[in-house]
């Protein structure tokens, strides 16, 4: 079943001199079918895809969207509230060494925490799972967990960590891994050169639960996050960087009253958009593929909230989102994640226990 779709973009800057707009023809297919919340993909040099699914099962889905059982050797994850088994990351050289990267909750309801465990893949099961970190302290709430992982150009790898929510004071507190941007080696170990010595392994912080992340073959680290009620952002990520939360925010609590009354401060890094309402953005994709040379550098984000997925068009210095744009309204639920295939396909994952995952291609 496929449904066709044109998306037209407007930008509205009057110092531009080419049109007004530019016509995108795309069309949107199911891929995949029936999956149980899945969370993120990754893709395969052949075209197939690893399927991380919320429940800590882990699928592997040909190139013809044929969905294998769940593979053995995964973690034990810990599965309540927003907990459970997040993203799927290859190694950079994965073609040598077929190292996956898992990201997910663990522990129980007393003592639970972010967790990075690396393993060797194969189609059936994986081998060789070690963990190599876990966020400190642990934290009672299964709630807001971050979760998102991302290579660095100099194969470090990103993780995203939220605040507990009963713990967003910690999340400008460095000495703990709550709301924080973590930087690591491939094996776990704090990257030499982040920021604080004294506190290893933070690269940024100041963040509320970051659920989208993704990094632009030039290294600009995009990353967006989820407010309360209102002030999701999209910031860019820097060494050493505060981006804020709780003290400066664009959000109100759930009862309506002030986190704070500063959407500003100094010292403080300003976001590069935000949403007010809240979208619940979740997944976050670079668009640096081949098939849609007029999305070229754009940002497309996951929207829980209103069932479809934003594209944002940058300033080339990527300080400013100059336009918004709601696309792929097709898919009409929950998307969880977007990514671009190798290829330069859009996949679009959406959430839930009969989840999909659209492919995206030209018309």
């Amino acid at each position: 079943m496929k449904y066709p779709s044109i998306a037209i973009l407007f930008f509205l800057l009057s110092s531009l001199t080419e049109p007004a707009y530019t016509e995108t023809d795309y069309v949107i297919e199911p891929l995949v079918e029936g999956l149980n919340f899945p969370w993120s993909i990754e893709f395969l040099d052949d075209g197939d895809l690893i399927v991380a699914e919320l429940g800590g099962t882990i699928r592997h889905v040909d190139a013809t969207g044929k969905v294998s059982e769940p593979i053995s050797g995964t973690p034990s994850v810990y599965r309540a509230g927003q907990g459970g088994l997040f993203d799927v990351l290859r190694h950079p050289d994965f073609n040598e060494n077929k190292q996956v990267y898992l990201s997910y909750a663990s522990g129980n309801e007393e003592a639970n925490a972010t967790t990075v465990a690396r393993a060797t893949w194969n189609q059936t099961g994986l081998t060789n799972l070690e963990v190599i970190f876990e966020a400190a302290p642990s934290k009672y709430a299964a709630l807001h967990y971050g979760g998102r992982l991302a290579w660095l150009p100099d194969n470090t790898l990103l993780l995203t960590t939220g605040d507990g929510f009963d713990f967003r004071e910690k999340a400008q507190d460095r000495s703990t891994h709550f709301g924080k941007t973590i930087r690591m080696n491939e094996n776990g170990e704090p990257a030499k050169d982040n920021p604080f010595s004294e506190y290893p392994f933070v690269y940024s912080y100041g963040h509320r639960n970051p659920q989208g992340l993704a990094v632009s073959s030039t290294g600009i680290i995009y990353q967006h996050e989820h407010g309360p009620q209102g002030g999701d952002e999209v910031n860019v990520i820097q060494s050493g960087k505060n981006y804020g939360w709780p003290i400066i925010t664009y959000g109100l609590d759930y009862n309506g009253a002030y986190v704070s009354p500063f959407t500003e401060m100094e010292g403080m890094t300003q976001p590069l958009h935000v949403w007010t309402p809240s979208i619940a953005p979740s997944g976050l994709a670079i668009y640096e593929g081949a098939l849609f040379p007029e999305w070229q550098g754009d940002l497309f984000v996951g929207d829980l909230n209103n069932q479809h997925v934003k594209r944002l068009r940058l300033e080339s210095d990527s300080s400013v989102a100059l336009t918004e744009e709601t696309i792929f309204t097709e898919v009409n639920a929950r998307v969880r994640d977007v990514r671009v295939s190798p290829r330069g396909e859009i996949y679009v994952i959406t959430d839930g226990d009969n989840g999909t995952i659209f492919r995206v291609s030209p018309k």
